[in-house]
């Protein structure tokens, strides 16, 4: 990586340029000037971008806060995850999964695939190094991104021409906020921090959230003998995970190609009544509008059965509905007033992007969910070389899609301007001494 030109619309050897940048603000201890992007995030959305950028000849800078590639992955995620989807709708640009994996690879699988990918692009991310803030900088027309070292507290300023945004909408644990939470006395653990049933064998455990997440743990806690209640505050689509021998949501996409999406959605509900039965029988009362057009509408994914169902007919796993409060001694009120006694309660209750505590620009992100204004396909790309990837609610495929248009969108940038590129003069800011 050549961290002394930049390709960009003035030099930073201009004396004028050079002052301003050193008078707007205290200098940091360490200034990198870059000659292609910064990605922040070294999870599959970051991955994907460099793997893209360096195919088209574009060197850049991944910054990650953790010590290691897909932290969510690999730090944040329960033991029995596997993708939710089959392997060929989850593959990063130009590298397939190894064709002795599953159709619905594990989490152990998945993170060897990042890692080869990482090693096969050469792709080393500067770990450890939490982005505090990025901004544009108007006076010299480029993006300063400022860093802490989580090992060594020193800070970093780093100047870009390109900014992606990378750490997606999964960033941090999103925890609802319940009233007496701090009465109730027992363990409140989100999935973020849940690893296996083991550690609740025997015990009764509350499960708040229906999404993917939540039904793969109740399954979870019941193979390990514990007793799971699942809290369902919404209504839901429940899919089978598999129909006709094919992958559902392969099936969904190969029908779309050829039907409308409304339609696709009543093929999908007469088979999954036929498959699972009525769901709002089981306390799983299914939106009014299909799965595809809800998700299109709304990012609600569907949930995929997994084994989950056949647990809630026999009684092993408990539907409950939205908790009231939370009382003294682990006593939890639900809104139909019923009162019952847990052990612990897991919180599966998503992620929420932090892009807005870090990225100081109003224009492309919303302050109040941290994703694109601009819904998918257009949410990639903001202005003065501002991109996105990960947001889509698209999961790994949207992704890659975005990548792949953000490494075409500048490598026209970055030959347009390669003419013009100048070095940087070493003596006006000081670089830090690795790459």
């Amino acid at each position: 990586m050549d961290y002394t030109t930049i390709q960009g619309k003035q030099s930073l050897d201009d004396p004028s340029l050079i002052h301003k940048m050193n008078n707007l603000s205290s200098p940091p201890r360490c200034v990198v000037c870059l000659a292609g992007p910064v990605i922040v995030g070294a999870g599959p959305s970051g991955l994907a971008t460099a793997a893209c950028l360096k195919n088209k000849g574009v060197p850049s800078v991944i910054l990650e806060r953790s010590n290691c590639l897909a932290s969510l992955w690999q730090l944040k995620t329960y033991d029995r995850l596997r993708l939710h989807l089959p392997k060929q709708f989850c593959e990063l640009p130009f590298v397939p999964f190894p064709s002795d994996f599953p159709t619905y690879p594990t989490k152990q699988q998945f993170i060897r695939y990042l890692d080869d990918y990482a090693t096969k692009f050469d792709i080393q991310p500067r770990f450890n190094e939490t982005v505090l803030t990025a901004q544009y900088d108007p006076a010299v027309g480029f993006w300063r991104v400022r860093t802490a070292g989580s090992e060594n507290g020193v800070e970093t300023e780093y100047v870009t021409r390109w900014l992606i945004a990378a750490t997606g909408e999964n960033a941090e644990a999103l925890v609802p906020k319940l009233e007496g939470i701090m009465e109730f006395g027992g363990p409140i653990r989100h999935t973020s921090l849940y690893k296996t049933g083991e550690e609740f064998r025997g015990k009764k455990v509350l499960v708040v959230g229906c999404g993917n997440s939540g039904m793969e743990v109740c399954l979870d806690l019941c193979n390990h003998n514990a007793r799971p209640s699942l809290v369902v505050r919404d209504t839901v689509h429940v899919l089978p995970r598999e129909m006709l021998g094919k992958s559902t949501f392969g099936l969904s996409m190969l029908l779309l190609k050829w039907l409308p999406i409304r339609l696709v959605d009543r093929l999908l509900l007469v088979a999954s009544r036929l498959l699972l039965g009525n769901t709002s029988q089981l306390g799983l009362v299914r939106p009014k509008l299909g799965p595809l057009e809800l998700k299109n509408l709304s990012g609600k994914t569907p949930v995929l059965d997994v084994g989950t169902l056949a647990k809630i007919r026999t009684g092993d796993i408990q539907v409950r509905p939205a908790i009231k409060r939370l009382k003294r001694h682990r006593a939890v009120e639900f809104v139909d007033g019923r009162t019952e006694n847990f052990d612990a309660i897991v919180l599966a209750t998503g992620y929420k992007s932090n892009v807005p505590s870090w990225l100081k620009e109003g224009g492309m992100f919303s302050k109040e969910d941290g994703l694109p204004k601009l819904p998918f396909p257009n949410g990639w790309k903001g202005e003065r070389g501002l991109y996105a990837v990960g947001f889509t609610k698209r999961g790994l495929l949207g992704a890659s899609m975005d990548a792949k248009r953000i490494a075409e969108d500048i490598e026209r940038c970055w030959k347009a301007e390669a003419k013009h590129s100048t070095p940087f003069t070493r003596s006006h800011l000081p670089l830090s001494s690795s790459p």
